[in-house]
């Protein structure tokens, strides 16, 4: 497994800022820190660096609704209609929990990552909510609910920015707690995720990685103060090992549950699919799970080899295309 050529490689091509880990059962495999979590300050990234995940939250979001099916406080059959206390518009009423969790919905997305203009959308986002108001998941509700469906529930697979959202509130309906301060209590904590949490954009702790748009500027005007279901945490390379193992090992719900969880549930092309809230990637000789995000000064992606028991995560805080980095990387396994 070469993998200081690979990354000799691709480095020599890439002004890379951000951490790239590769870990075993017996600790680091391979590891790189380059670049400035704060630029001005010139604080270099390190292994503890935590850094903005963006939809990588996503998986997040499906580790805690699955352990409340786990818990059997709520189904995947049960249509959120019957638990949100909310006036939902014209999201279909047939919509289920099963179909949030697997991106099968329909549900008309506030940010429609499906559609040629995203970029121009989220503009026209910002001007009309600002970030700073983004701190409750129900804020979105009125971004979400007079949009008509995209397409019938269960007819395919179609990201979904709205549909992790209203998952994230049918997590505060059903345990009675912030969406935030569920995962914290239930997952960050019982982990021992030590650099993981849902930080305020303009209350970083110590050793956050601030994210740099192209211009140069942070990212602190272009995403919502505080993350939500859909994406906006923070966590570092360490932690991640811990939580991928921790699901794998019986450390947050059921072999049952697990089973659930990681199997295909819905179909994306012919290596991928989804399970509920993790991404699956499936050729004759290898499977992973992973989990991407990308955003205004943020690139993510983390994968879990079970056969192997290895992970792999990359945190950019520039735009540096960690994807390509990952994908060869991952073949070198």
């Amino acid at each position: 497994m070469d993998f200081e050529r690979i990354w000799s490689s691709w480095s020599g091509s890439a002004d890379f800022s951000g951490v790239f880990s590769i870990r075993g059962e017996q600790g680091k495999i391979f590891e790189q820190c380059c670049g400035f979590r704060n630029q001005s300050e010139r604080l270099p990234n390190n292994k503890d660096t935590a850094f903005g995940i963006a939809s990588g939250t996503k998986l997040f979001t499906g580790l805690a609704v699955c352990k409340l099916i786990d818990e059997e406080k709520i189904s995947l059959e049960e249509k959120i209609c019957d638990v949100l206390p909310y006036e939902l518009g014209q999201i279909d009423k047939r919509v289920t929990v099963f179909h949030l969790l697997t991106h099968t919905s329909g549900v008309g997305d506030y940010l429609d990552e499906e559609s040629e203009d995203c970029d121009q959308q989220f503009e026209a986002l910002n001007k009309k909510y600002p970030v700073y108001l983004y701190e409750k998941l129900d804020y979105y509700l009125q971004m979400i609910t007079p949009l008509p469906p995209k397409y019938e529930p269960g007819q395919r697979f179609g990201y979904s920015n709205a549909g992790f959202i209203l998952l994230g509130l049918v997590v505060e309906a059903v345990s009675g707690l912030p969406f935030q301060q569920y995962v914290h209590e239930k997952i960050i904590l019982p982990c021992k995720l030590e650099h993981t949490g849902f930080y305020r954009a303009d209350s970083l702790p110590f050793n956050t990685a601030l994210g740099y748009m192209e211009n140069g500027r942070t990212n602190i005007f272009s995403l919502p103060v505080i993350g939500g279901s859909d994406g906006g945490m923070y966590t570092c390379a360490g932690d991640l090992d811990t939580l991928w193992r921790a699901v794998f090992e019986g450390g947050i719900f059921s072999e049952n549950m697990l089973t659930e969880f990681i199997k295909k549930q819905s179909v994306m092309n012919e290596t991928e699919s989804y399970g509920l809230g993790i991404y699956r990637h499936e050729t004759e000789n290898k499977l992973l799970y992973y989990a991407v995000g990308g955003d205004a000064g943020v690139e993510f992606f983390t994968a879990y080899l079970p056969d192997k028991k290895i992970t792999l995560s990359a945190f950019g805080n520039t735009h540096n295309n960690v994807y390509a980095l990952m994908e060869t990387m991952i073949a070198a396994v």
